[in-house]
């Protein structure tokens, strides 16, 4: 299904009227904006050999905006007309007052482009979707007669935004997503385990080939099958080595969330005031980059128009930089650095991550384990729980082994890494010459938005990490 292009001065809004009423919502503002967005969006779900759901699902509004200092007014619709809009300046305007500041410096241009502008649902018929996920159902089945359920999702989504600014700056930006899951159960002399894997960017679903889905089946097979021979995780404090690709997760959430620019310049953040001093051990250098072609976290352009960019947080060792929205920046007298992001026009941008990964070292990865004399390889990760104003986090492990005297041994279940960022940072001792980034599949939630996201890093050894599990 594809519908008309998203046009909202063509056909919901005078552009000139549009701008009428933004310059006066923002008057005496800081800074301010007019983010309009129409968004379409499909999911087909397989499991057990039936089709579960199959959704369709289209929107279109615009959120108004003014900001003044630390205040930010902030009213959406889904009706995109001169009315609407007056309607919403007169709530963003509360947060102006009869304030008297100075319109922030628009956003630099961009010529750039980092991905296609074709919409990714267009590229196979309803009927071919079913197909490849039947198709994918009977291909997990016939690799292993263990395999006793298959679930398979294909997702899309065709995003375009368009930004008005007061001094009559309008910006535009077309976003597709596409994305596979899969997931397999396994079953052994009574035992079941699970195992998944999926992949996905900004891109179409044209690439969704044997070639390309036929390994994510094997290493969710592959994944399954380990499991069925874990054993129950030992606990206590010891060394760590992470796998390169997804188990940059926990960089995500243990270290990034807490270099987002909000929560330092309100002093919330583990890392708050910490800025030129060396948090983290030498070789640690950890980017977040919102310019990677094709990438699920990448972006052209952020949510306020402002050009995405390689934005280095952490030079080897020393904290050097925060991601930053515009009113974040201002505040704390630094540049943006387009992570202004918001899920949709319904809520206000924040600074998020784009892609953030941790360069490689100079270490051989089979180096790093083969030196590990009692501790646990960290491959894969599910879920977990971090307190940004301390940095702690809980981690559990999809995929884990046991290691003792360099030898990986037996798989483990029920693994969960406690700690806290700002510690494992100090506490790394090994970094491979290895790095990966994910397979597309991260989201991120804050306050209640979920963005997509990147994550990566290379192999690492981190000592003194908390394994929760039961007793060795």
């Amino acid at each position: 299904m594809t519908d008309p292009a998203f046009r909202p001065f063509e056909t919901h809004l005078d552009e000139a009227a549009g701008l009428r009423v933004l310059r006066e919502a923002t008057q005496g503002a800081d800074d301010g904006e007019i983010f309009l967005e129409g968004r379409r969006s499909e999911a087909i779900v397989l499991d057990d050999g039936r089709i579960k759901t199959a959704s369709y699902d289209a929107s279109e509004g615009f959120g108004l905006r003014a900001v003044r200092g630390e205040v930010a007014g902030y009213a959406h619709s889904t009706e995109i007309s001169e009315k609407a809009l007056l309607r919403a300046a007169e709530t963003a305007r509360l947060a102006v007052g009869a304030g008297g500041g100075t319109l922030a410096d628009a956003p630099a241009g961009t010529n750039r482009r980092l991905y296609g502008d074709s919409d990714p649902m267009g590229d196979a018929t309803f009927a071919a979707k079913i197909d490849l996920l039947r198709e994918i159902d009977a291909y997990a089945r016939a690799l292993d007669p263990r395999v006793v359920q298959v679930s398979a999702t294909v997702s899309a989504s065709y995003q375009e935004i368009e930004i008005l600014r007061p001094e009559g700056l309008r910006l535009t930006d077309i976003r597709p997503m596409a994305r596979l899951n899969v997931s397999v159960i396994v079953e052994e002399n009574g035992r079941r385990e699970q195992g998944g894997m999926g992949g996905g960017g900004r891109y179409g679903l044209a690439g969704l080939q044997p070639a390309h889905w036929q390994p994510l089946i094997a290493e969710a097979l592959r994944i399954a099958t380990v499991n069925l021979g874990a054993e129950a995780a030992p606990a206590g404090v010891m060394d760590v080595v992470l796998g390169p690709g997804w188990p940059g997760i926990l960089l995500h959430e243990a270290i990034g969330h807490g270099l987002e620019g909000d929560f330092n310049r309100r002093k919330t953040s583990a890392f708050a005031g910490l800025m030129r001093q060396r948090i983290a051990a030498p070789g640690v250098t950890v980017l977040d980059d919102g310019t990677l072609p094709d990438r699920r976290g990448s972006l052209t352009i952020d949510d306020e128009g402002t050009p995405s960019a390689r934005n280095v947080l952490i030079e080897d060792g020393v904290l050097v930089g925060y991601m930053q929205d515009r009113q974040n920046a201002r505040l704390m007298g630094v540049a943006p650095t387009g992570n202004g992001r918001r899920e949709s026009f319904a809520h206000i941008p924040m600074p998020r991550m784009t892609n953030t990964y941790m360069l490689a070292g100079k270490d051989d990865p089979a180096g790093i384990l083969a030196s590990l004399k009692d501790g646990i390889y960290a491959v894969g990760f599910g879920g977990g729980q971090v307190d940004i104003t301390n940095g702690k986090f809980v981690f559990s492990c999809t995929e884990a082994y046991r290691v003792r005297n360099g030898k990986v041994g037996a798989p483990v279940k029920g693994a969960t890494l406690i700690g806290d960022g700002a510690t494992a940072l100090r506490q790394i001792r090994a970094i491979g010459n290895d790095l990966a980034l994910d397979p597309g599949i991260g989201n991120c939630g804050k306050a209640g938005q979920w963005v997509p996201v990147g994550v990566g890093q290379p192999t690492l050894m981190i000592g003194g990490l908390t394994v929760g599990g039961s007793a060795a």
